[in-house]
């Protein structure tokens, strides 16, 4: 086709194809970039379920009943394969041979798998599972630690499962602070090793259902019997805490 030029040509440029092929070329990452932006998955309720689904079973056995409970917390991979790869749990179940819980259970499994779906931080559920108390009265547990509910150990099971997939830091003690309370535990076992055979008796039954000596007291804090006098210092060989800062 001929264009007729009617006016005076006043300048001129040459067009340079390379140098537009390269401006396209240098726009394309950051395109491609927020694409890969665009196309993070968070976790929310309308995310459909997957076919398969990463699943982990932990068992609770109370003195209160001689059945166990299981329960198991599936999670669903997020964003797979990328740097942004995340792991959240999707839903939970809870199983017994033990039907007297039979209703709650079913309820409360549906209510927190709803709250899993929903996205967001579901690290709350673990002290409010906690917060709940046994009108009954609770129990202890192999090792001294004291559980005021069936709950609060499904609570506990849902903080383990958290902290696995790093929805919760585990901020536990250093090596050293370990060291220093392992230190006071044989120095306190040393003082009171000479109490009289009819005491060694209670320290025997004591130490079967406790890790620590018989004569702990319950902790506040972590809710272990734990806690015992040194040097007119009250400190708990669970978690460290100390009156004494």
């Amino acid at each position: 086709m001929t264009i007729e030029i009617k006016n005076k040509i006043v300048g001129f440029e040459v067009v340079n194809n390379d140098a537009e092929a390269a401006e396209v070329e240098n726009t394309a990452p950051e395109k491609a970039k927020d694409e890969k932006r665009a196309e993070i998955i968070q976790m929310h309720e309308k995310l459909e379920r997957p076919d398969m689904l990463l699943g982990s079973t932990y068992k609770i056995k109370t003195p209160q009943s001689e059945h166990a409970l299981y329960i198991t917390i599936n999670d669903v991979l997020l964003n797979q394969g990328t740097e942004h790869e995340l792991r959240r749990p999707y839903e939970i179940f809870i199983n017994s041979k033990n039907m007297d819980h039979f209703q709650w259970i079913v309820a409360l499994t549906r209510i927190i798998s709803a709250v899993f779906r929903k996205g967001g931080d579901a690290t709350f559920l673990v002290d409010e599972l906690r917060s709940v108390f046994d009108p009954r009265g609770g129990y202890f547990k192999k090792g001294g630690k004291y559980k005021p509910s069936l709950v609060c150990e499904i609570g506990d099971a849902i903080e383990c499962h958290m902290k696995m997939i790093g929805m919760i830091k585990d901020n536990g003690m250093d090596d050293y602070q370990k060291e220093m309370l392992e230190a006071k535990r044989r120095e306190y076992e040393a003082i009171h090793c000479n109490e009289g055979a009819s005491t060694s008796t209670e320290k025997t039954t004591a130490n079967e259902t406790s890790d620590f000596p018989p004569n702990s007291q319950l902790c506040s804090k972590c809710n272990t019997k734990a806690v015992i006098s040194m040097d007119g210092c009250m400190t708990c060989l669970s978690c460290g805490d100390s009156k004494c800062g």
